[in-house]
């Protein structure tokens, strides 16, 4: 305590000396500086706010000011700066630069906003279009009358998530890229299950097209051996050999029943066989979504009592699917084309499996 208090003592001497050698206007903008420190800190005192931009703006002027009368800026700043260091008043004036050459825009100045319908254009020419590049999309528009740099087509694309032409043709060049080209020629099959009032585990194997997503019934059976499943596609053969256009690729899993025969059955009619991954059932997709409806819509509200009952539901929910059922990815029509309703007459019902599905048309008048 006692050399503290000579520490104090000294200090206060030295402070003396040091202020006699100043010049009247250092001591004025000193005091200044200290005074406006004082205030600040007695508010601080009362609120834990943090500092208010005129506060921030008085200190960082008087500091400038400070700078321009005094030499030797970083010890001085050092001793009349108490609250903040040099270099945080020095960042608050640059600030303050900023500010002043900062102009609000006037309303209507600059480049017009690219329209939304001149926006999503280019988006549309590019999701249509993935090995057009950003010069090719801007030739585009010019010739379709519309006024826009390539640079601001770069940027619409890069605001919407497209990436570049060699990114966007390697997407396009993807399996679903050829599903879609060649569905119309594309056939799939596969097996599933039903139990039995009896608990007795019956196959159904069934053929669907890609394209139009017409169901083919192959057959029910409790053995599906080897030689029953190539005998069902025999028959399947010979019934789509008019198909049009002609049938190129089929796709299952593989399934042991599945054998070399079957293959054969097919290759020797030019189809290409297209065997699922291992334990991927999104790779058959559309035989699967269509095992999900036949379960929901049909096989869930009855009982079967054998294999010949099963065949005869089977064939009726099929026929009411083919040419009667909307389909939401054929733009609500039917797998098979339906006659045109007239557009007057009453509105009958026909139940189908004793009123499980049923069937609307309108009556002629």
């Amino acid at each position: 305590m006692f050399f503290y208090a000579i520490f104090l003592m000294v200090s206060l001497v030295v402070d003396a000396l040091t202020v006699r050698r100043k010049a009247t206007d250092d001591k004025d903008l000193e005091i200044m500086v200290l005074r406006h420190q004082l205030r600040i800190l007695q508010r601080k005192v009362d609120s834990k706010s943090r500092f208010s931009c005129s506060e921030k703006l008085i200190l960082a002027a008087l500091t400038v000011a400070f700078k321009a009368q005094v030499k030797g800026l970083r010890s001085r700043l050092d001793e009349a700066l108490l609250l903040f260091k040099p270099d945080t008043i020095l960042k608050w004036h640059r600030e303050l630069v900023k500010r002043k050459w900062t102009f609000k825009q006037k309303p209507g100045a600059g480049r017009p906003r690219t329209t939304a319908a001149v926006a999503a254009l280019v988006v549309r020419l590019a999701r249509d279009n993935p090995r057009w590049g950003t010069d090719r999309i801007h030739g585009e528009l010019v010739k379709l009358g519309v006024r826009l740099s390539a640079t601001t087509v770069r940027a619409i694309l890069a605001r919407h998530g497209i990436p570049p032409a060699p990114q966007r043709s390697k997407q396009a060049s993807s399996w679903r890229h050829l599903m879609s080209h060649y569905r119309e020629q594309i056939l799939a099959c596969d097996f599933f299950t039903i139990e039995t009032i009896r608990l007795q585990t019956l196959f159904v194997l069934f053929f669907i097209e890609v394209g139009t997503r017409q169901v083919h019934l192959a057959g029910c059976t409790s053995t599906p051996t080897s030689a029953w499943v190539t005998q069902q596609a025999r028959q399947i053969v010979w019934s789509l050999a008019d198909h049009q256009p002609s049938l190129r690729f089929l796709i299952h899993d593989r399934d042991t029943k599945f054998s070399q025969a079957f293959d054969t059955v097919f290759t020797a009619e030019g189809i290409e066989i297209l065997l699922t991954p291992v334990q991927a059932p999104n790779a058959n997709a559309f035989a699967e979504r269509w095992v999900r409806s036949v379960r929901h819509e049909c096989l869930d509200q009855v009982l079967i009592i054998n294999d010949r009952h099963l065949r005869r539901v089977l064939t009726t929910y099929i026929s009411h699917y083919n040419a009667a059922r909307p389909h939401q990815g054929l733009a609500q029509r039917a797998p098979l084309a339906y006659p045109t309703s007239p557009r007057t007459g009453p509105i009958l019902r026909h139940d189908l499996l004793g009123g499980i599905i049923h069937e609307y048309y309108r009556e002629a008048a």
